[in-house]
């Protein structure tokens, strides 16, 4: 019989188990999922946490969700991982590599009289154009939009990925969405052959999220973290909130922020944003210079500074 830990991020809860000490058929980890996460026979939570060893990275995590399937990445749950590992002293630093379905992610802690008492994860750059999770048209345009309709209501929403899919829909008031009608019609939607995490988002202002959502395999849950991402990176890239914001879930709260650096060159009535973080300076340079000559777009923020200092 295995040994467990139950955690939770905000609500968002999960079974933890070591895999290092504890060893579990590989053909039986979705139907082992599917029992423990199950609130009225099992132990009941969102999802199932193995640790694992690493052969490019300092430990590693997978994670089923209750009904089985395995997810590529959580940031609720590897956040509850980072504080197990450390905790129980199966890793030994504050900053930490961590293998997943999604690539090596990195997270950072901060420690008081040896308990984890909070947890920062560098969730990676956003890909809007990971068209293996999603088969719409959409005249490359970047960040995708999908036009979709349930029963009577339409909603437009936009793709994302964190490491896993993301619909993003902006309402008026996220509290008056049936989520237990539209969740599931979208998650299951042909468009999204992998199936679908949806969030439902109003904008309070620009530096606050509310923010529900639909996990694919799941449910509502209380908070997701990569949802957060998600909803910041769209609303972000739309220009309708700040680089640092608050998120408000029904868990409790999250914060984000934007630490990549972008050009955002803007004018009057034009604003277009290039992230720049994989170019060198003097190509950002080049860049600008294209850019200004054809559109008289002025550069701000890091490009201005680039061109001053001629980096």
């Amino acid at each position: 019989m295995a040994t467990f830990t139950k955690m939770h991020g905000l609500g968002n809860d999960y079974i933890c188990i070591n895999c290092l000490e504890n060893i579990l058929a590989e053909n039986k980890l979705p139907q082992i999922a599917r029992y423990m996460c199950n609130r009225n026979f099992g132990i009941g939570a969102d999802g199932l946490i193995l640790v694992q060893e690493s052969t490019i990275a300092d430990i590693k995590m997978r994670i089923f969700n209750k009904d089985g399937s395995e997810a590529e990445m959580c940031g609720n749950g590897i956040r509850c991982f980072a504080k197990y590992v450390y905790d129980n002293k199966i890793i030994d630093k504050q900053s930490i590599s961590i293998e997943t379905k999604a690539g090596v992610k990195v997270v950072r802690l901060k420690v008081l009289n040896g308990e984890v008492q909070e947890v920062e994860v560098d969730m990676g750059r956003p890909i809007f154009d990971d068209i293996k999770n999603i088969s719409v048209q959409n005249n490359y345009r970047i960040p995708i939009s999908v036009n979709i309709k349930v029963d009577d209501t339409r909603f437009i929403g936009n793709y994302v990925s964190m490491g896993n899919p993301h619909l993003v829909i902006f309402v008026n008031n996220v509290e008056k969405i049936d989520i237990e009608k539209y969740g599931p019609a979208i998650e299951n939607m042909k468009c999204f052959p992998n199936k679908i995490n949806v969030e439902f988002v109003q904008c309070l202002s620009r530096n606050t999220l509310k923010i529900r959502t639909w996990e694919r395999g799941v449910g509502e849950t209380y908070a997701c973290g990569t949802g957060s991402c998600a909803s910041f990176c769209i609303a972000y890239y739309k220009g309708i909130c700040s680089s640092y914001v608050k998120a408000i879930l029904r868990g409790g709260e999250l914060k984000l922020n934007y630490n990549k650096y972008d050009i955002v060159l803007q004018s009057k009535n034009k604003k277009l944003i290039i992230p720049v973080n994989q170019f060198k300076n003097k190509d950002i340079l080049r860049l600008l210079e294209l850019i200004e000559d054809k559109t008289n777009i002025k550069p701000t923020g890091l490009a201005k500074y680039l061109r001053e200092t001629k980096k």
